[in-house]
């Protein structure tokens, strides 16, 4: 499936470029896709071809086969083939209800009369996760760096789609070298982020970190300059003083203040950036509750693969790394 020069660029991994596997709502607004979708010959094309195609799912029915909106007739994934594993049990039914109304990658294995005697269109997920499971999930290797697209949060960590809708888990404490409350102050579901691979166990099931993309300490570190005054997020507060956090990797400690909590936004004045201790002290200036929807993620690399990710500066004889 061809995409667009912008998703190639900021989103997809060459890996995934090669295999020809996206998360799931990548490829519906392509060209390609909508032109297979306009016509039965289209379809059939693909039958023929065995190409890979996305829709939208409109309903899952009692027996939870999900129908398909394919343009030009109506598509149904039987329930043995909405997901690899279903029948295991491996997957749950969950993973096919929560579907409706979103894009679904498939293939068109076959047409037949439905019971009122229109013509539909039998699809397969299942038969394109086997395919991205072997062409792709099982040739990833620690630290290479993917597209995903986050499908839901939990307490621990977020789960995203790496391709065809088959899930990996970034667990929390990967997410950004600050620490946060929960994975919904950085991401939003349906959002695209690019991710390392951590591992891939023998299930094949992918986990991911975060952290090693959003830059090291002096990077992060070099935005900012002593005698600025700036925003942030109150993100704990300890007898000692307050953590705020500049960027979602780097933090500094501000004196204690009464009344301030975390979740809290604040101007804080930077007093000075010391890389020997990585460290950043602050004053707050002000503290006050707000609503806030994630910030958009910044990148600091656009590699395909990293080996070893040091955050702390040379200069600093505390070492924090990650060897993949």
């Amino acid at each position: 499936m061809n995409l667009s020069p912008q998703i190639k660029k900021d989103f997809v991994s060459g890996k995934q470029q090669e295999s020809g596997f996206f998360p799931e709502g990548t490829c519906i607004g392509t060209n390609a896709n909508r032109r297979a979708l306009a016509s039965v010959y289209g379809l059939q094309e693909a039958l023929a071809d065995g190409r890979t195609l996305e829709g939208r799912v409109t309903l899952c029915d009692g027996a939870h086969n999900l129908h398909v909106d394919l343009g030009c007739m109506k598509g149904i994934i039987p329930r043995e083939e909405g997901a690899l594993g279903i029948d295991s049990g491996a997957v749950r039914d969950i993973a096919l209800i929560s579907r409706v109304g979103k894009p679904v990658a498939f293939r068109v294995i076959g047409f037949e009369q439905d019971a009122a005697g229109e013509t539909r269109a039998v699809l397969s997920r299942r038969a394109v996760q086997a395919d991205c499971v072997e062409r792709f999930v099982r040739r990833l290797t620690p630290g290479d760096v993917i597209g995903a697209r986050i499908t839901h949060m939990e307490s621990f960590g977020v789960f995203a789609d790496v391709g065809a809708g088959l899930s990996a888990l970034m667990p929390i404490d990967s997410i950004s070298v600050s620490r946060i409350p929960h994975p919904n102050v950085r991401f939003q579901p349906g959002q695209d982020v690019r991710a390392v691979v951590k591992g891939v166990d023998d299930q094949n099931r992918v986990t991911l970190s975060h952290k090693e993309l959003l830059g090291t300490w002096e990077q992060n570190a070099a935005l900012f300059e002593a005698g600025q005054t700036v925003a942030g997020i109150v993100r704990s507060v300890e007898k000692y003083g307050v953590f705020v956090e500049l960027t979602p990797n780097l933090a500094g400690l501000a004196e204690y203040v009464d009344g301030v909590q975390a979740g809290q936004r604040a101007s804080v004045y930077i007093k000075s950036i010391l890389p020997e201790r990585m460290k950043i002290k602050l004053i707050i200036v002000d503290a006050f509750a707000e609503a806030a929807a994630p910030e958009p993620v910044r990148y600091f690399t656009d590699c395909d693969h990293l080996d070893r990710w040091i955050y702390s500066p040379e200069s600093c004889e505390k070492v924090i790394e990650t060897v993949f």
